[in-house]
């Protein structure tokens, strides 16, 4: 799943440790979801999406290869 999370932080001059704090998560997370490699939970995403005043999916592009097998057709 893709994400704009390093360039909306951008936009705000906010560092990543800031929007971890922000969301209650370590820096490690924010630098993984930015680099593709995690996934977040609904929660976590809704807490990001917040942060930047955005619906979730102006945030995070979904695809239909993010999709679980079972699910995608």
């Amino acid at each position: 799943m893709d994400n704009k999370i390093r360039e909306l932080r951008a936009t705000r001059s906010m560092t990543q440790q800031e929007l971890a704090d922000a969301v209650f998560v370590s820096s490690r997370t924010i630098i993984s979801l930015e680099k593709g490699q995690y996934n977040p939970s609904v929660l976590l995403a809704h807490k990001i999406a917040c942060i930047f005043d955005l619906p979730i999916e102006e945030v995070f592009i979904f695809s239909a290869d993010d999709e679980p097998e079972s699910v995608a057709k």
